[in-house]
């Protein structure tokens, strides 16, 4: 355990050195940031998932919402108590309930109650039709008005839009407000960065290995140390980098979001606006009511339980991700001469993770789907897409069997990768081909 101790010490402090530890602390969040709005324009795939919602309509207007794509809406002759709309949902297995107040056509306002956060786009699909539904409606009753002077002008003015409000709704029949667009956030911007440092780091140990029998410094090592002390210090020793990283990025958050709150809402108790059910415990504050009630939606939308949560479960497939990985890139280091011949064999662990991240986008539109549900659970793509259903409210025995089959992965690989590692470290001279690395599995002792 010392001589473990004694390379993960090395690993730690060589990379914590370097230039490029630096430049990639301050400059990466910059470049997610970036990344994160190039993604959102590639958000194009149609939502397939078949769903019925029940549809409450107090409304003067007749059926303001139709199919959209897969989702049925079944309009409701009765009314249904808020407070039973948990047990109603599940009774009649209805995706949602969407209530259209009588008042919509001067508030413009509509209510979604769900057992989970609905994904954003069907929540627009629904915004955009009762909008264009009220303003149908007001055109229609200038239209039916005679001699009416300046009739564009009011045509024009019929265009409203309309917000919908999104609820999730508990056994208690309580419920609390939600965000797909916040949701949505949480979950792209965990997964995408699981899914870079997943790559980065589990590619540090590869090249590391690669310079190190290149230069014959292995030779050295291995004689003072068994390869699978060496590989297994390695691995531990750059993740420990990695954290550090983390660690110095939620400082710097936590220091930035205290600061931004000092400055842009200076008197506001975010735990009053948080309960509130109006504006009246922040009025006085320097800003415009609409101002305040963004801060209001954002505050009473994201609760600090699910940061912590979120956070716990980012920490685990980070870690659990980056051990299968690395351990994999490890054994392809040691079983190569270059870093020129490590392509065919990092190609296809590349597509699963260029694939992942693909079907994590996916997640944020359709969280129910089969795919995404199965890939949640597969180890080699559960670190992204888990990470992206999680803020979704997805049933706790998924999350835990996830994380089971994730170390179990993690635990054989790491056997397999021990041995080709233990074969391939001190081999030179010789292009390795998949055949060969199935002979090397295949050695006893």
């Amino acid at each position: 355990m010392n001589k473990i101790s004694i390379i993960i010490s090395r690993e730690f402090t060589t990379r914590v050195r370097k230039k490029s530890f630096l430049i990639v602390t301050i400059f990466v969040p910059i470049l997610f940031a970036i990344f994160y709005l190039f993604l959102m324009w590639m958000l194009f795939k149609e939502d397939n998932q078949k769903r019925t919602i029940a549809v409450i309509n107090e409304s003067t207007l007749e059926k303001p919402i139709e199919q959209i794509n897969n989702t049925n809406f079944v309009y409701l002759e009765q009314d249904v108590n808020e407070s039973e709309y948990a047990t109603f949902l599940k009774e009649h297995n209805y995706y949602a309930i969407t209530r259209i107040p009588q008042s919509v056509m001067q508030h413009a306002e509509v209510y979604m109650y769900s057992l989970a956060p609905i994904p954003l786009e069907l929540k627009n699909e629904i915004t955009i039709q009762v909008q264009r539904q009220v303003e149908e409606k007001k055109r229609s009753d200038i239209i039916a008005q005679s001699n009416i002077p300046d009739l564009d002008k009011k045509l024009r003015a019929t265009r409203t839009p309309v917000l919908v409000r999104t609820l999730v709704v508990s056994e208690s029949g309580d419920s609390k407000e939600s965000s797909s667009e916040i949701t949505s956030l949480f979950g792209l911007v965990g997964g995408l960065i699981i899914y870079i440092f997943i790559f980065m780091y589990s590619s540090q140990v590869m090249k590391g290995v690669v310079e190190e029998k290149t230069n014959r410094i292995i030779e050295v090592l291995v004689s003072s140390v068994k390869p699978f002390q060496f590989l297994l210090g390695k691995i531990i020793g750059v993740a420990a980098v990695g954290l550090l990283q983390f660690l110095i990025w939620i400082g710097v958050g936590a220091i930035i979001i205290t600061v931004s709150k000092l400055v842009l809402l200076p008197g506001v108790d975010l735990a009053a606006l948080r309960g509130a059910t109006d504006l009246t415990p922040v009025q006085g504050i320097n800003m415009q009511p609409e101002q305040l009630a963004i801060v209001q939606y954002v505050v009473k939308t994201i609760e600090p339980s699910f940061i912590l949560e979120f956070m716990g479960a980012f920490l685990f497939y980070f870690i659990g991700g980056y051990l299968l990985y690395a351990s994999l890139f490890a054994a392809i280091g040691a079983a190569v001469d270059s870093e020129t011949d490590t392509q065919q064999f990092m190609t296809p662990l590349s597509i699963i993770l260029i694939v992942s991240l693909y079907i994590g986008i996916s997640a944020m539109k359709n969280p129910e789907s089969s795919l995404v549900f199965w890939s949640s659970l597969i180890p080699f793509t559960s670190p992204v897409v888990m990470l992206t259903r999680i803020p979704f409210g997805i049933p706790t025995w998924e999350i835990i069997l996830s994380m089971v089959l994730l170390v179990l992965a993690f635990l054989f690989f790491t056997w397999l990768s021990g041995k080709i590692y233990r074969v391939g470290i001190l081999m030179y001279g010789k292009k390795v081909t998949w055949k060969e690395l199935y002979k090397w599995l295949k050695y006893k002792g």
